[in-house]
């Protein structure tokens, strides 16, 4: 074994599985994965189900695979006692290789200060300064990770999963009326839904159409957000609460003209991509590391703090469509992540 990885089998990883198998030699890879509620185990030789063992069992063939291994790749680091066993063996942090996913990493900025999220913080500090690879899309989250927690380990540019990546799908959108509005993805406060309704609302008589993905998430919070939306907006006002098959949520998105991300940090990459893709109108907060990436780029976006639910011209939804195929493709991927393996 080269190469461990340790994650979630959720959506993310379970397609990032199958891309390393099928572009990379598999028996080099081992995944070591905690499967996540509504999702299947991987079914590969390489992949290590965590599940069928009790929790406090499941650090054991972590740390053995760790010793056994050249590279570790982190894929999110939530786990606090992950974390704190990694602090006591300090030897192993050069070989760790953190892909950042956004929440990991504001949760120093956003995370609610009790006591747990200072023991957590504590973890972090003692470990991250010592990790020996960062690997992230977004160089600003880099800085952020040297400036909050000390890192000096290596920055690799790799936009690392297949969620992320430009697909020509085969969709026709239907004429309609009006405009039709995404708002967020997800029922997670970082998406300030209740701000961005608030921004939307001088649209309310307006012939709009909002649809908001409140499926995955805090489920209250999910609530909080479709209750207000439902009553500035009515029935111009689209919860989606449950999961949608992948096929129909691309369907949904290729009937999208304006789409509205108000995170206030990085996050939902791989929707914003494919709505770029697809010659969408994207708002995001110009405060943002994603943003700056992304404009860095050459992309075109609007600011949603300053909302006008304009459509892009025919000629600059093309230019956007050409710099996401150019940059976003399996081969940038393919090359991205042969890079990290042979460094």
């Amino acid at each position: 074994m080269k190469i461990l990885h340790i994650g979630s089998a959720g959506a993310i990883m379970i397609p990032f599985v199958e891309f390393v198998n099928q572009n990379f030699t598999p028996k080099e890879h081992v995944f070591m994965l905690n499967p996540e509620k509504g999702h299947s185990m991987p079914e590969s030789e390489n992949v290590f189900n965590l599940g069928k063992l009790p929790p406090a069992f499941r650090y054991f063939p972590r740390f053995w695979g760790m010793y056994r291994a050249e590279k570790i790749i982190l894929h999110g680091i939530f786990d606090g006692r992950l974390l704190f066993l990694l602090m006591l063996q300090p030897w192993l942090l050069r070989k760790c290789h953190w892909a950042i996913w956004g929440g990991d990493l504001y949760d120093h900025q956003l995370g609610e200060k009790n006591f747990k999220w200072k023991i957590r913080e504590f973890f972090k500090k003692h470990t991250i300064r010592k990790f020996g690879h960062f690997i992230t899309h977004i160089r600003g989250d880099y800085e952020l990770a040297k400036k909050w927690y000390g890192a000096v380990g290596k920055w690799h540019d790799c936009f690392m999963y297949p969620s992320n990546l430009y697909r020509a799908y085969p969709v026709t959108p239907h004429p309609h009326d009006g405009i039709n509005i995404l708002l967020g993805n997800s029922a997670s406060s970082s998406n300030n839904h209740l701000a961005a309704l608030e921004n939307l609302r001088s649209f309310a008589g307006d012939n709009i159409k909002i649809y908001c993905p409140l499926s995955y998430g805090d489920t209250v919070y999910g609530d909080e957000v479709a209750e207000a939306g439902k009553a500035i907006f009515g029935e111009k006002f689209i919860p989606i609460r449950e999961f949608m098959p992948f096929e129909n949520y691309i369907k949904l998105l290729s009937e999208i003209d304006v789409a509205i991300f108000n995170h206030n940090r990085q996050q939902g990459l791989g929707n914003i991509t494919t709505l770029l893709g697809l010659g969408k109108t994207v708002y995001m907060r110009a405060d943002t590391t994603t943003w700056h990436t992304l404009t860095h780029m050459g992309l075109a976006l609007g600011d949603s703090q300053s909302l006008e639910l304009r459509m892009l011209p025919s000629e600059t939804a093309a230019a956007n469509r050409t710099i996401i195929a150019n940059r976003f493709s399996e081969r940038v991927l393919i090359n991205q992540f042969r890079t990290i393996l042979e460094d």
